[in-house]
């Protein structure tokens, strides 16, 4: 693989710091959010989940919108209305004293999904060659942002509340959009190819097409196990483990490095889309026996350990590899809307495992969480399975140039 130019490392550094900027505040609230919010006065399960999720209608109902928007207006200003309104979203649930009202804030925060067009501007500024390392330098980003919010959300919920956590959102979206002007390179109109925004009925079979399929499916399920597993965990390590939530880095520190590791060690092997294709399966079911044991850890903290590096590992490495397969596959004058339906699917990934950890949570106690969401991972691990294939051939033949597999 080339080496990247000055060009592309510029854009891939600069462009992963405005990323992991905004997503490190939407990950603040993951490590405390369920632990903290059964204190409210309008608190049940079903709310928590709903309120962890509930950001992902927004993303689910706006990513193509503003995916294709930022085909025609052009990247930057499309991310720029879609931080703005995430930081308002932000306000409200800063300003609510009730669930109900930090659901309605984060559900405004969802509509602001700007991740599709901000994956598209990446894919942009990089030649096809480079494409899957700077996507790999973002996906690495996101999981170091991830990392601090796991390490940092507790101590500043203990010094800012709940409400200034949400408060600090809005302020680091702010930020995130003042470097996205200053520092990021804004693709040429070569870099650009946007003649036209290919017509619904474009958008149509590169939707419809098997590789786009497998990769939507497995997005939608990764974001719904992550969802779904922190309704549970931070309950688990307080509740059970007798962990202060102030302390909960102590897992995740170590976890999460671990984590990096295995991304370090794998990504190489994702240049290959057939190696590609085993190494999503092999996730799948490494997913499934990390949620599994997360619902047999009761007393044995080496279980639990050892099941959230499993779970975190191959988190990373999907998180970190499938949207470069999409922009792989996607036409250039189309890549807004693909990033954007892949967007889509994760954030209603999101919504759904909230929503599914939060009624678990309810029903069938905190150990079911868990293993309602290694439930998912049968349904998914069938989509894999049956449609690897697809995924072979992705990196030379995008949509329009031949017909996916069958």
């Amino acid at each position: 693989m080339p080496q990247l130019s000055p060009l592309e490392r510029r854009s891939a550094l600069t462009l992963a710091l405005v990323i992991s900027l905004r997503l490190f505040g939407l990950f603040l609230i993951l490590p405390v959010f369920s632990v903290y919010a059964r204190a409210m006065p309008d608190a049940t399960p079903w709310l928590v989940g709903l309120a962890l999720g509930v950001y992902g209608i927004g993303q689910m109902l706006l990513q193509v919108p503003l995916g294709m928007l930022s085909d025609r207006i052009g990247r930057k200003p499309a991310i720029t209305l879609g931080l703005v309104v995430f930081a308002a979203g932000g306000l409200v649930a800063a300003t609510s004293h009730t669930l109900m009202g930090i659901v309605l804030g984060r559900a405004l925060q969802g509509m602001g999904a700007v991740a599709g067009a901000g994956t598209a501007l990446a894919a942009d500024l990089t030649a096809d060659a480079n494409r899957s390392k700077v996507m790999g330098i973002i996906g690495v980003s996101i999981g170091l942002s991830f990392l601090l919010a796991l390490i940092l959300g507790p101590p500043l919920e203990s010094v800012a509340g709940l409400g200034g956590l949400f408060g600090l959102t809005s302020v680091l979206a702010l930020v995130a959009m003042l470097m996205l002007w200053w520092l990021v390179p804004t693709p040429t109109p070569a870099q650009a190819v946007r003649p036209a925004t290919g017509t619904f009925r474009d958008i149509l079979a590169m939707l419809r097409d098997r590789r786009m399929l497998v990769l939507n499916g497995s997005v939608f399920f990764l974001h719904a196990l992550l969802t779904a597993s922190f309704v549970g965990l931070p309950i688990l390590l307080t509740d059970t483990f007798g962990v202060p939530v102030a302390r909960h880095w102590t897992l995740y520190l170590p976890v999460m490095v671990i984590a990096a590791l295995v991304m370090g060690a794998f990504m190489p092997r994702m240049r290959d889309t057939a190696r590609s294709a085993r190494v999503v399966v092999g996730c799948v079911v490494a997913l499934g026996l990390a949620m599994a044991g997360m619902a047999l850890a009761t007393t044995h903290e080496w279980l639990l350990g050892l099941a959230a590096a499993v779970f975190f590992s191959a988190f990373n490495l999907l998180e970190a590899a499938l949207p470069s397969l999409v922009s792989r596959i996607a036409p250039a004058h189309l890549r807004g809307a693909a990033m954007g339906a892949y967007s889509t699917s994760q954030f209603f990934g999101a919504f759904v495992g909230g929503a599914i950890g939060g009624l678990a949570l309810g029903a069938l106690g905190l150990h079911g969480v868990f293993g309602a969401a290694a439930a998912l991972t049968l349904a998914w691990l069938p989509l894999v399975l049956w449609n690897a294939n697809a995924l072979v051939g992705a990196r030379s033949r995008a949509i329009g140039d031949a017909p996916a597999s069958d």
